[in-house]
Parts: C-alpha cells; sequence; structure tokens
C-alpha cells in the first residue's frame, strides 16, 4: 500500500492527471516492482540470525558498510529496527489539524533509517552515493556507517558505544554536544533500547555469522571461512 501511495503520489505531482489513467493500467506492474525491491519486514525481528536469513543480501549489505564506516554489524541493524522496524518505505505519522484531520508530517524522515531529507543529501554528495534510495537495505546501513563515522569525528563518540551512536543519531551531532538529549526521558529510553538490542544481536551474530560468510558459488556452511 505504502509504494502503491509513493507511485500515485509522485506521478501526480509530476504529469498531472494523465498520469492517472496510465497508472490505472500499469499499477499492478508497478507495484508488483516495488514488492521486489522492497521485501516484507523480518517476521522474528528479535534476532539478527532469523533476520539474515530472510534477507541474506542484508547480511552482506551491513558488513560492507562495516568495513567501509566501522560500525558494528549489530549496532547498524539495532538502529535500524528502532527507527522503521525494517519497513522499507515508512513515514512518520501525518499530525491531526484538529485532532482528527490529516495535516502534514513532522519531519521528511523516509526509509529504513529514517534519515531526513538536508542529511541524505549531504550523505549523496559526501559518500558518492548520488543515486542512493532510503527504501533499499544496501544504502541505509551504508548511511548509518557513514553518519556514525562522522559522529565519531565530530563528538568523539567511540564506534562500538550504540547507546550515544543513537543519541547523536536521532539528536544531530550538534544536538548531542548541546545536551538537547538529557531533557528528552522518551528519547534517552529509545537509545538504552538500541543498546540492548545491538548487544543481544552481537551475541546472535556470534553463532551464526559463519552461515552468512559463504558467499561464493562453491562454498557451503560450514565448510566455508570467511
Amino acid at each position: 500500500m505504502m509504494c502503491e501511495r509513493a507511485i500515485l503520489e509522485t506521478g501526480t505531482r509530476r504529469h498531472g492527471p494523465l498520469w492517472r489513467g496510465l497508472v490505472a493500467v500499469l499499477l499492478p506492474l508497478m507495484v508488483s516492482g516495488c514488492a521486489m525491491l522492497a521485501p516484507a519486514p523480518p517476521a522474528n525481528q528479535t534476532n539478527i540470525c532469523e533476520i539474515f536469513r530472510e534477507q541474506p543480501d542484508w547480511y552482506d549489505y551491513a558488513r560492507d558498510s562495516q568495513e567501509r564506516w566501522g560500525t558494528p554489524i549489530a549496532t547498524q541493524m539495532a538502529i535500524i529496527e528502532r527507527e522503521s522496524s525494517f519497513r522499507s518505505h515508512v513515514k512518520p505519522p501525518r499530525e491531526k489539524l484538529l485532532g482528527f484531520i490529516p495535516w502534514r508530517r513532522p519531519s521528511s524522515a523516509y526509509g529504513y533509517a529514517q534519515a531526513q531529507d538536508p542529511v541524505w543529501g549531504e550523505y549523496e554528495a559526501d559518500a558518492g552515493r548520488l543515486f542512493a534510495r532510503r527504501t533499499h537495505m544496501k544504502h541505509a546501513t551504508d548511511f548509518i556507517g557513514w553518519y556514525n563515522a562522522r559522529t565519531r569525528r565530530m563528538t568523539g563518540i567511540s564506534l562500538h558505544n550504540p547507546e550515544h551512536l543513537y543519541l547523536a543519531y536521532h539528536e544531530g551531532q550538534g544536538g548531542y554536544r548541546r545536551g538537547s538529549w538529557r531533557g528528552k526521558p522518551a528519547v534517552r529510553r529509545a537509545a538504552r533500547d538500541v543498546a540492548r538490542t545491538a548487544a543481544r544481536y552481537r551475541g546472535q551474530l556470534a553463532s551464526c555469522e559463519a552461515e552468512f560468510r559463504c558467499d561464493g558459488l562453491l562454498e557451503i556452511w560450514p565448510f566455508c571461512r570467511g
């Protein structure tokens, strides 16, 4: 449904009423294409081994990000679980005008990592990802890695401190340095939840990671080495 809505909204903005007639014919194929590009959220989000068994490519993406930027796989996935519950096209719910009329959204956050428009633009330019999509896990994990690497440079937070990485992720590096999170109990609870999820994912991944390192045609778990 979210993919269908995105197609209609984007097309209407760009092409006007003529688009709706075309969509009536092509929408089933377009939505089917979206479905292939945007897998359903994992059934068991409490276990990173089960997540990667459903979506083995996600392990490859998170590992690539870890190797490029340094944020551990478990921390990347814990942030995504907190931000979007692994939903590819999610946006913040609309505010209500007069308590019941759907109104504007509180921010431009979008996609797996809930990245907002301005910082996503900075990421595209700085990391050389001009065609990145917030709805693709490969780009979401890379974005989180890039953002946390910038956080470490600007604030000194260790890449192995998921609680404070998340505080800076939510509040921005400037907000983190100003201590804006100190007066926000909900944000602090969320950061502790991310830290607990990252710790759980880290322990689980230690027991199954070899399974996902088998990415060659002739490699078969448990005999491969990565």
